[in-house]
């Protein structure tokens, strides 16, 4: 069964899966930009509130799957095998004109070869990090795509030297966060006296690394708050399940009574991840799509990465790993911008100690604004638009 061209005769049809919170607000982008270029456009797949919100039919909800590392992903892999096999039957009979993966290579490579075989367009939207390591993974995704959308300009040159058709279209959240944001209506919006100084914490959107980072993260404030007392932490939370997983480890540290002298209060969110890092003096972080949109807030920052024990260690002892950095605003910068920790080196008073010396060092935080807004311009090229235009133009619906 091969699906027809999209055509007078019918409005598009686009299949998506959109893996997590991030890939969620790449999707509703690039679905707002469609239905901007072809109001009748049907979309239905895997998606979250945001996606939903734009229009989209949805199928199973995009935090189905949030899980990462190659270990911790076996324990999962019935499911997801299942869900896969559910899309591919619910995918073929309804037709669409093309896939669209959105993130969540692991999950959707398989399914999008599985669909390119019964002929169906498929277009990956975010690059796994192959340039970082798993190099041979790009002859699979040659094989299962017909086009790499790339969110950094770094990527198309690596997949063209591998014989792989790739497009850079920019980064939508450089397009949705203002060159210029107004630090003092942000504290506005979240009743913070201009003069407070604000310390973000964002431990992940997966609920894995919120348990492996959150102590730590709380631990780090705690230290602290002792060093520094008066200051402000504010923690966004990308949905109910990590709130609850980041207020038991607050728990765990005794941080859920009123805060005892020198003790922080952490003051817990519901979203609000943009607003809090544009109004913050400084946030730590894990490391993924969070350390951009700090970048993009222009709010100096601390990075943390913490996998499964059993995924280290295979990636280390198999040198899976091929860069010198994993934060995207060093990766970006092709140098060390920012603090970034690995693994074991991911502790407390490590962080603790990062952020205290990013507070304190007032000329290199106004060196890393002038470097953050450089690469801003960089990435503002408007993604989700260029996204929807390559889209229409692979399934011959273009203007």
């Amino acid at each position: 069964m091969v699906p027809p061209s999209a055509s007078p005769l019918r409005a598009p049809r686009l299949a998506v899966v959109a893996g997590e919170t991030s890939g969620d607000q790449l999707g509703a982008a690039l679905i707002d930009s469609l239905r901007a270029r072809c109001p009748g456009i049907e979309v239905r797949g895997v998606c979250g509130p945001l996606m939903r919100a734009a229009g989209a039919q949805p199928l199973a909800d995009a935090h189905e799957l949030a899980v990462m590392g190659l270990v911790e992903v076996l324990a999962h892999l019935p499911r997801l095998l299942r869900l896969r096999r559910s899309l591919r039957r619910a995918f073929l009979d309804w037709q669409p004109d093309a896939f669209i993966g959105i993130d969540a290579p692991e999950f959707n490579l398989g399914l999008a070869r599985q669909l390119r075989e019964r002929g169906v367009k498929t277009v990956q939207y975010v690059s796994p990090q192959v340039w970082a390591w798993r190099e041979r993974r790009v002859g699979r995704i040659a094989a299962a795509c017909d086009l790499v959308l790339c969110l950094l300009p770094f990527e198309p040159p690596f997949y063209a030297r591998h014989g792989a058709r790739a497009r850079f279209v920019g980064h939508p959240l450089a397009d949705q966060v203002p060159l210029e944001p107004d630090r003092a209506a942000a504290r506005q919006a979240l009743g913070l006296a201009p003069q407070a100084i604000v310390v973000a914490l964002l431990p992940g959107s997966r609920a894995g690394e919120v348990s492996r980072l959150g102590p730590d993260f709380i631990a780090a404030a705690q230290l602290l708050a002792a060093r520094l007392p008066g200051l402000e932490f504010i923690a966004p939370m990308a949905s109910a399940r990590v709130r609850d997983l980041f207020a038991a480890s607050m728990a765990a540290a005794g941080l859920v009574t009123a805060p005892l002298h020198g003790e922080p209060h952490i003051r817990l969110l519901d979203g609000q991840a943009r607003l809090v890092l544009q109004a913050a003096d400084v946030a730590l972080v894990a490391s993924g799509t969070a350390s951009l949109e700090a970048l993009l807030c222009r709010c100096p920052m601390v990075v943390a990465y913490r996998l499964g024990a059993a995924t280290a260690f295979l990636l280390r002892a198999l040198r899976m790993v091929r860069l010198p950095y994993f934060s995207l605003p060093n990766l970006l910068a092709a140098e060390k911008l920012v603090p970034e920790f690995f693994q074991e080196a991911v502790s407390g008073p490590a962080l603790a100690d990062a952020l205290a010396a990013q507070l304190a060092d007032q000329p290199r935080r106004a060196m890393l604004a002038q470097r953050f807004r450089a690469i801003h311009v960089g990435l503002r090229c408007g993604g989700a638009a260029q996204a929807a235009d390559t889209v229409l133009e692979l399934i011959g619906a273009g203007k």
